[in-house]
């Protein structure tokens, strides 16, 4: 079996997220061709770095400096899951030493500096995936197999969103997620999310139209709550879409959707049939085909649920295809498809390009919110 040695780079809700599939991985996927190991935890302080190898089993080594990961040749895997801000330098860094890269959304930071990885990645030889896990859940990935084999015919309209609600209340304070300076915002956080499933399924975007919301001008500090700090990124985005065939939907994202979890879903309607996903319900894919008969009396037409699961390929199988699935084992699935790319030397994606085309999508929305007009893309 083949063991690939991995050096994270930030440990806190992402990291462990990550490093949850990576110790997993050998029970959830009946395969003995390859396994991860965790050898090198990087954080800001040494005591999290510390805190973070022990949570991993205890043999990983504490390192402040990012480059004892990045360009150390015992490594074979670079997993970024740092503050946006600080993503730029380490992904220069692992691509100029070719390490394998698995990357959390979004890219970077900024467009300029998604746009400088491009030209790095000219002369890069690892497999790269960005964890864009909404794509690996089995009712997203039979949406996607609807939509290609032609079920629901041309694409006449799309709703897409991704709401959360937890910066509806005012006195949230201002951690890194909500500054715009550290590359947060929820066009960032979630709406990389959003943009990135819609547009795996619908194919390419012509143009979009935007507007944000930064619902308080002022949030508690997250160091000292008794002092107010000035906000800088947007709370909500709602998007209008334009495909190249003529077709329109909106995407939407939001923190400030009081009373909602985690409630991505989306609607796509064609001239054959149609889809959608309801929000809270990853176990079911709905489907409409308006090829089943509708007489007699509505004979056998209507919306029907197609009870996808966990139902993966081989050699997925672990716990049980028909238990409830939640939002972790997307994770896992997405973790596996990439470590499966770099034993095969396949990159099946999304790769750091998606990122980059991503990042620019972002640009765009945020250029025609600022502008308020219709932007091309």
């Amino acid at each position: 079996m083949k063991t690939y040695k991995v050096g994270m780079l930030g440990f806190g809700f992402i990291g462990k997220v990550h490093a949850y599939g990576h110790l997993n991985i050998p029970l959830y996927y009946d395969q003995q061709d390859f396994r991860t190991e965790i050898t090198h935890i990087c954080t800001s302080r040494k005591e999290t770095a510390e805190k973070g190898c022990y949570q991993v089993g205890g043999r990983a080594h504490a390192v402040l400096d990012y480059r004892e990961i990045t360009e150390n040749p015992d490594i074979d895997i670079v997993d970024i899951c740092t503050p946006n801000n600080l993503h730029f330098e380490a992904l220069m860094s692992a691509i100029k030493n070719n390490k394998h890269i698995y990357c959390d959304k979004p890219l970077t930071a900024t467009l300029d500096e998604a746009l400088q990885i491009k030209e790095a990645l000219k002369d890069y030889k690892g497999i790269s995936q960005m964890t864009l896990h909404n794509r690996f859940f089995p009712v997203t990935i039979r949406a996607k197999q609807l939509i290609e084999e032609g079920k629901i015919g041309d694409i006449l309209e799309f709703r897409g969103s991704y709401l959360h609600s937890g910066s509806a209340d005012p006195k949230a304070p201002l951690k890194w997620k909500l500054s715009g300076a550290a590359g947060g915002g929820v066009v960032a956080d979630l709406g990389s999310h959003i943009l990135d499933l819609m547009h795996h399924m619908l194919g390419d975007f012509s143009e979009l139209s935007a507007v944000t919301r930064i619902a308080y001008p002022e949030r508690p500090s997250a160091e000292d709550p008794t002092k107010m700090v000035k906000v800088d990124a947007e709370d909500n985005m709602h998007v209008t879409i334009t495909l190249p065939s003529g077709a329109h939907g909106v995407i939407s994202a939001s923190k400030i959707a009081t009373g909602l979890e985690d409630e991505l879903s989306f609607e796509i309607y064609g001239s054959k049939g149609a889809i959608r996903l309801a929000p809270m319900e990853l176990h079911r894919l709905y489907y409409y085909d308006c090829s089943a008969p509708s007489k007699p009396i509505g004979g056998e037409r209507g919306w029907v649920a197609i009870d996808c699961g966990q139902r993966y390929d081989k050699p997925a199988g672990f716990p049980t295809p028909k238990a409830a699935i939640g939002w972790m084992r997307g994770h896992m699935h997405c973790l596996y498809n990439f470590l499966n790319s770099v034993y095969t030397g396949n990159a099946t994606g999304p790769t750091l390009e998606q990122g980059i085309y991503i990042q620019y999508l972002m640009d765009k929305v945020k250029e025609s919110a600022e502008k308020r007009c219709w932007v091309k893309v």
